[in-house]
């Protein structure tokens, strides 16, 4: 069965989903070792969250780009997330969600949040027909995030090289093992309709 276009996959419990973000050391060791971050961390930039490991990777080369070394698995709250989707703006224009251009950039000016939907990436990165979200918060939605929604950091770099490994060594089976388990978001029909999320 095909996976719907645009469908939230996560790692999550009864109370929290797991995003991920990727960060030089200087962020990451401080950020550890407190269990939240802390400077050099900058609560007045935009900072984006991605549910799925994959597309982090893609995005980080595996925790191997500059300024992405250290990979970082944020457990959130379920409250938060849906908090921050229910306050945002889609970053691009989309006539099925505001009735005209004025109407979205006013809503994207005034959100905390922004969310956009890209190809979610294979194993090997390849793009899939199907998409992932990604949510930037700032603002408000960075205090919230920092203060309020954070419940654990872990490290996954580790992970992240293993995987790596694994797929350079030519085996993918060891390499999919490996991936932290996402399955379908559970998301209030509110706030589906917010993101443009596909019906289940």
């Amino acid at each position: 069965m095909p996976v719907p276009l645009h469908q939230v996959r996560a790692r999550h419990t009864a109370d929290t989903v797991t995003v991920y973000q990727a960060y030089p050391p200087e962020i990451a060791r401080p950020a550890l070792a407190a269990g939240r971050f802390v400077p050099p961390f900058k609560r007045d930039r935009m900072t984006w969250i991605k549910p799925s490991f994959r597309w982090m990777m893609y995005r980080c080369g595996w925790g191997a780009k500059p300024g992405q070394e250290r990979v970082l698995a944020v457990e959130m709250s379920r409250a938060g997330f849906e908090w921050a989707l229910a306050n945002s703006c889609l970053s691009g224009f989309d006539r099925d969600r505001h009735p005209d251009r004025e109407t979205w950039s006013r809503r994207l000016r005034a959100s905390p949040v922004r969310v956009q939907w890209d190809p979610e990436r294979s194993l090997r990165l390849a793009p899939l027909p199907h998409r992932s979200l990604q949510v930037g918060l700032a603002g408000e939605a960075v205090r919230r995030y920092v203060d309020e929604w954070l419940v654990d950091l872990t490290d996954v770099t580790p992970t992240a090289h293993a995987v790596r490994a694994a797929l350079d060594a030519g085996d993918d089976t060891a390499a999919e093992a490996l991936l932290p388990p996402e399955r379908p978001y559970p998301l209030p029909p509110d706030v589906a309709a917010v993101i443009g999320a596909s019906a289940p």
